[in-house]
């Protein structure tokens, strides 16, 4: 069975002022640093060995996602910038604060549509179809994706068993491990492919 390891970029200097990042950036935070070493040392400590690595193109996951690279893969590990797992855009409510939108942050639905935001339909759509896209591809049994918290919600969402119970927010870096089974057939459901396993703190965890 295949396994994909999705993980949410550190803490930023946005998320401690509680300000909506989506597709604009912020720098990580020591802390952030800190909690990238973090997953590493736990993905370390549980014998992963991703056979590629992928992240969002924006700053914060990159950086997340090349400190655990590094730890796993050595000096020379490879980071590959990807599209796909991009955060949702928030329309005219980027760089202001939380309280500002009137709907959920983490879980907006299609709220901020009107607003130009992504709606939460298409990003679902398109972390599965991304996803998807990489775990099928030749020589990929482990694939490491750093991705962001309304994003990788949409995508546990998708791929989460019946009666899963979503934590309201995602720690920064929590690791969430799903099992890709490229031999099952299509439906009309998202989650096909993909089911969750487990959702880690690495902050939480011996």
């Amino acid at each position: 069975m295949k396994r994909l390891y999705l993980l949410r970029h550190g803490q930023t200097e946005f998320n401690v002022k509680k300000l909506v990042q989506g597709r604009c950036d912020s720098p990580l935070t020591d802390l952030g640093r800190k909690q990238a070493g973090m997953a590493a040392a736990w993905l370390k400590a549980h014998d992963v060995v991703p056979d590629k690595v992928v992240s969002s193109p924006l700053g914060r996951a990159m950086d997340t996602a090349s400190l655990v690279a590094t730890e796993l893969l050595g000096p020379d590990a490879a980071v590959e910038p990807c599209e796909g797992i991009i955060e949702r855009c928030y329309g005219s409510f980027e760089e202001g604060p939380h309280d500002a939108l009137p709907t959920d942050v983490w879980d907006p639905g299609e709220d901020l549509v009107p607003f130009g935001g992504e709606g939460s339909q298409a990003l679902q759509e398109r972390m599965v179809g991304t996803l998807t896209n990489l775990m099928g591809a030749e020589g990929i049994a482990t694939l490491l994706a750093v991705s962001h918290g309304s994003a990788s919600r949409q995508f546990i969402k998708a791929a989460a068993p019946k009666g899963f119970e979503l934590p309201t927010k995602l720690p920064n870096c929590a690791i969430m491990i799903f099992d890709f089974d490229d031999a099952r057939e299509e439906d009309d459901t998202l989650q096909c492919k993909f089911t969750l396993q487990q959702i880690v703190d690495p902050q939480q965890s011996n």
